[in-house]
């Protein structure tokens, strides 16, 4: 924790201007760029200080978009997603233009509904040296990719990997159709069907496919979501 400055005095929150939104230590705010045309910064509150004449500062630790980075935006990377540096700075509270929520990687991919304030965070970023950490991740697919939950995938029944239509060939339209599916590597000529099925996907906010392919077998429903757990191998960022 920074030390409070002289003439300064540590206050437990500061009240957005022209709202009743309240922002304490530990919450994550948007906060008005120097050039209007960009989205807000997205950061961290790590402390909250006011002076003798009643200026409020914020000590934040930023987090950084995709594009902001050293490496660029890379296909994997989501709408969403954010990365927290190790960068600090001290900032008017007055350029605080709103409240946000980074969730975890995993509790984001479980939101029903994603709004415009929800963004999420699976790595931490050196400002400096653009390194992350982790500094490899559980890749899916032939074009063997990070999972991107923007992005509808479906599942094999046999190798239970996670594939892009895209990548086996199809469109997405055909993917929402399908009643289950297999691989080319899990499967023969013979055995390749493509029954009729129903498909249920669920929007967010920003228009997220917040649930992959409800597949309906025989009399089992099998709702599967995409998930980050199912790892084949591993991408060195």
């Amino acid at each position: 924790m920074a030390k409070t400055r002289p003439g300064r005095k540590d206050v437990d929150s500061y009240t957005i201007r022209g709202t009743s939104k309240i922002v304490r230590a530990g919450d994550c705010v948007l906060m008005r760029p120097s050039d209007t045309s960009k989205p807000p910064y997205v950061a961290r509150v790590e402390k909250i200080e006011q002076d003798n004449r009643s200026n409020v500062k914020v000590r934040v630790r930023w987090y950084y978009r995709p594009e902001e980075s050293i490496g660029g935006r890379r296909q994997f990377h989501g709408a969403k997603e954010l990365f927290l540096s190790d960068h600090y700075d001290v900032q008017s509270a007055h350029t605080i233009e709103g409240k946000c929520v980074v969730h975890s990687f995993k509790n984001y991919t479980k939101l029903e509904n994603v709004g415009a304030e929800d963004y999420y965070c699976r790595f931490e970023y050196k400002a400096a040296t653009g390194a992350f950490t982790p500094d490899r991740v559980a890749v899916y697919c032939k074009c063997e990719m990070p999972y991107n939950p923007d992005d509808l995938m479906v599942q094999c029944e046999g190798c239970k990997d996670w594939y892009h239509p895209a990548c086996m060939g199809m469109t997405i339209e055909e993917a929402k159709k399908l009643d289950h599916f297999v691989c080319s590597e899990c499967s023969s000529d013979d055995d390749m069907k493509k029954p009729q099925a129903t498909f249920s996907a669920s929007l967010g906010a920003d228009g997220k496919v917040i649930c992959c392919i409800h597949f309906q077998i025989i009399t089992t429903v099998l709702i599967t979501y995409c998930s980050h757990y199912m790892t084949k191998a591993l991408i060195f960022y």
